[in-house]
């Protein structure tokens, strides 16, 4: 992919190709990390343990799900949780802390604040609000397979490395909500946001593997020039 990147002309002074101040920049180099992330969420109580799988919440018939609306939506946004194992005063506990604590072996969810607007502003698409509880519920930071999901892998790098703007497509602007709200509990000032508008096929569809979007390597296999690209992605649909 950096081979790609190089010749459609993008160039960077840090990765894990280069190194740089905040190395490592592989994901996989920095489980340790996260872990300490999740364990200053889990001492905060802003986590808790969960049991329920992403099937058996798409099969639950009271649970909702979050509409597709625009170009902003994010077509794979997780479902809203229901709250199945959301603590509550007076529930019994199903879940033993384990010493020295690990996130492994449960999913692990962060408790948003049910009714309270989350608002930013995006320096492309301008001011955006979401309202927790009802335009996202409480979300994953750790899965049960050992893995940091996104949302806190995001926070914890971006901070770390002392990012100050975060550039990325707009399917993931609904994301940046639950991120602030990590970005709150730890205390780093949160970066500046901008959302770029996604590459459209003629019917306006999203360019996605999942539709058969070819791949830039494809592209580049195929004799497709670097300018070529790059006049498409500029000239698509705001």
């Amino acid at each position: 992919m950096s081979e790609d990147l190089a010749w459609l002309g993008i160039r960077w002074q840090e990765g894990p190709d280069l190194g740089g101040p905040f190395a490592p920049y592989a994901q996989s180099e920095r489980i340790d990390h996260y872990c300490a992330i999740w364990l200053a969420l889990l001492q905060k109580g802003a986590i808790y343990p969960c049991r329920c799988s992403r099937k058996h919440l798409e099969r639950a018939p009271q649970a909702p799900h979050e509409s597709t609306q625009g170009e902003n939506a994010a077509e794979d946004d997780e479902p809203i949780y229901p709250g199945t194992c959301r603590p509550t005063p007076g529930a019994k506990e199903w879940f033993k802390p384990r010493d020295p604590p690990t996130p492994a072996g449960v999913n692990w969810r962060f408790r948003v604040p049910d009714g309270e607007s989350i608002e930013f502003h995006d320096q492309h698409f301008g001011p955006q609000r979401f309202v927790a509880g009802r335009d996202f519920g409480d979300f994953l930071v750790w899965r049960r397979d050992d893995v940091p999901a996104y949302q806190l892998a995001v926070v914890a790098d971006d901070a770390a490395m002392q990012i100050t703007e975060v550039v990325r497509g707009a399917d993931l602007i609904k994301s940046t909500a639950r991120q602030i709200l990590i970005y709150r509990t730890l205390g780093p000032t949160p970066p500046l946001w901008y959302h770029c508008s996604l590459l459209t096929d003629s019917s306006g569809q999203r360019l996605a593997k999942r539709h058969d979007a070819l791949a830039l390597r494809t592209l580049r296999q195929q004799g497709v020039r670097p300018e070529e690209i790059l006049a498409a992605g500029f000239s698509s649909p705001r």
